[in-house]
């Protein structure tokens, strides 16, 4: 009886082992099966996001596409950076293309080798993102990469906030992703594009670019962004793929890390510099000199003339260029385009003149009471500006 029950003991055992041996055989095979699926496309796509430079033209950072094919090893095309921020500098009227916003980019390929040490030159640093897709969709992505760089199809019309280097990339993400993602939010609730865009222009300390931005670019850009449309950033970008809950990064890796340099901001702000421009005309009108009389004479027609001028080209980018960020701006209430006219009058002592300038002052004062509660962001640094155009205005009037 009891080598009967031995028997049976043993029996059942290996009738256990038997079980979990064909168990184990199954799951190595169905691994190798889908590392074999993996691996299929012997293709490895990642997101490169470069960190900010020290230009304007490079302070928001950059992106592109990183393909390594392993099929293709010992060939040219085994590791290439797809760059959708490329333009042509020679290009036949670059200003006038570049100012109207008609300039086209397109994409160009570079070997990694290349891209990375540009960067690395520039003491700019590198992420790495290595995309997750399967083997169909890093297929049907790197044809239609190779498809796009061609020459017939390889230019666009680039807009910076929403059709740039960076958007790009993030379109050709969600179009070949299956289920298509759902960003999650990386900027603070009620960030507007202009808030995107001070953080880098005052990190980098390009306070005069940033005066010279918010000039330019008017109410459109205090619109509340959405999720998808802060990733005109290459940073917002890359924090989005991170927060994904669909785990669309297999891994991530820091290629290059910039020296930190301390960045010397400037000590003559445009604030300041208004500033001490009010102070200084204010403190020399008290001068009954001919020849202070004559200074601000001269000065008040330059300062009419270059305001107007000003305002001219703000109607101009507003309704002859296609950026539409630079519509409905508000700077028009002090840039006003009629003194670029009314500065070649400004020592008549006609009436007409004298009113101009009087409605000028009352527009400018309810302009500076109102400041903080329009509907576009309007720089601080002008205030000073607009008080001594308001100063001088009542001068012409009442003289």
């Amino acid at each position: 009886m009891f080598l009967k029950f031995l028997f049976k003991k043993f029996k059942s055992k290996t009738s256990i082992l038997k079980k979990v041996a064909t168990l184990l055989i199954i799951n190595y095979s169905l691994l190798i099966t889908n590392c074999n699926a993996q691996d299929s496309s012997h293709i490895r796509i990642s997101l490169l996001t470069c960190t900010p430079g020290q230009e304007l033209y490079s302070i928001f950072g950059h992106s592109a596409l990183r393909v390594i094919d392993s099929s293709l090893a010992g060939n040219d095309g085994r590791d290439i950076v797809y760059n959708y921020g490329t333009f042509n500098f020679d290009d036949k009227n670059f200003y006038i293309k570049f100012t109207r916003g008609k300039l086209l980019y397109y994409v160009s390929i570079e070997y990694y080798d290349d891209f990375i040490g540009f960067y690395r030159y520039e003491n700019r640093g590198i992420t790495e993102q290595v995309l997750n897709f399967s083997p169909e969709e890093k297929i049907k992505i790197n044809q239609a990469l190779i498809e796009n760089a061609k020459e017939q199809n390889k230019y666009y019309k680039y807009d910076f906030f929403f059709d740039n280097c960076t958007t790009r990339l993030r379109d050709i993400i969600k179009k070949n992703k299956h289920p298509q993602p759902i960003f999650n939010a990386v900027m603070p609730v009620h960030a507007t594009f202009r808030d995107a865009i001070h953080q880098y222009l005052e990190k980098g300390g390009l306070l005069w670019s940033q005066l010279g931005i918010d000039i330019l670019l008017g109410a459109k850009t205090d619109a509340v962004m959405t999720v998808e449309q802060s990733q005109f950033l290459p940073d917002n970008l890359m924090r989005s793929l991170d927060n994904n809950s669909k785990q669309l990064v297999l891994s991530e890796k820091i290629l290059t890390t910039p020296h930190n340099d301390k960045l010397d901001k400037p000590v003559f702000t445009p604030f300041l510099c208004f500033l001490v421009l009010f102070v200084f005309i204010i403190g020399l009108s008290f001068y009954e000199t001919a020849a202070a009389r004559r200074f601000l004479q001269g000065f008040d027609g330059m300062l009419f003339f270059l305001t107007g001028v000003i305002g001219v080209l703000l109607i101009l980018m507003w309704t002859a260029t296609d950026h539409i960020m630079c519509a409905n701006n508000y700077n028009l209430l002090w840039a006003l385009p009629a003194h670029s006219i009314m500065a070649f009058f400004i020592n008549s002592k006609k009436n007409w003149v004298k009113k101009y300038y009087l409605i000028t002052a009352i527009i400018l004062t309810v302009l500076l009471l109102a400041w903080f509660f329009l509907p576009q962001h309007l720089n601080v640094a002008l205030m000073p500006l607009v008080l001594l155009l308001i100063v001088r205005s009542v001068h012409t009037y009442i003289k």
